[in-house]
C-alpha cells in the first residue's frame, strides 16, 4: 500500500503546475473563462458592486444604457464599461494640460 502523503503530495504537484500554467496563459479564452457580453440585472448588480434595486432606478430614470425584452432587462458589458468612465474626474495634471493647450491656440489680445 502506497504511502498516503505521497499520493497526497503528487496531487498537489499536480495542481501546483495547473495553476502555474493557467497563471501564465494570458489569453482567458484559453483556460475555458467564460464573460458574458450580456448580463442581467444581478449580474450588473455584482459587476457595478451596487444593488440590484439601484440598478432598476436607474434603469427607470434612464441613466443607464440597458434594452428590454419583455419584463426582462439586458446590459452590454462595454456600454456599461463606457457608461462607468463617462463621468471621469480630470487630475490637476489633466486641467493644467488642458488650461496651457487653450492658452496656446487662443490668440492673444492687448489693448
Amino acid at each position: 500500500m502506497e504511502n498516503p502523503f505521497e499520493i497526497i503530495n503528487e496531487r498537489l504537484e499536480r495542481i501546483e503546475n495547473l495553476l502555474q500554467r493557467i497563471c501564465a496563459t494570458k489569453d482567458t479564452k484559453n483556460i475555458g473563462v467564460i464573460i458574458p457580453e450580456i448580463m442581467n440585472v444581478k449580474e450588473v448588480a455584482n459587476y457595478l458592486s451596487v444593488t440590484s434595486s439601484a440598478i432598476y432606478k436607474y434603469t427607470s430614470a434612464r441613466e443607464i444604457p440597458h434594452s428590454k425584452r419583455g419584463k426582462r432587462l439586458y446590459f452590454n458589458r462595454e456600454e456599461i464599461n463606457a457608461w462607468v468612465l463617462e463621468n471621469k474626474q480630470l487630475t490637476n495634471n489633466d486641467i493644467e494640460r488642458m488650461a496651457s493647450d487653450y492658452l496656446s491656440k487662443r490668440p492673444m489680445k492687448f489693448k
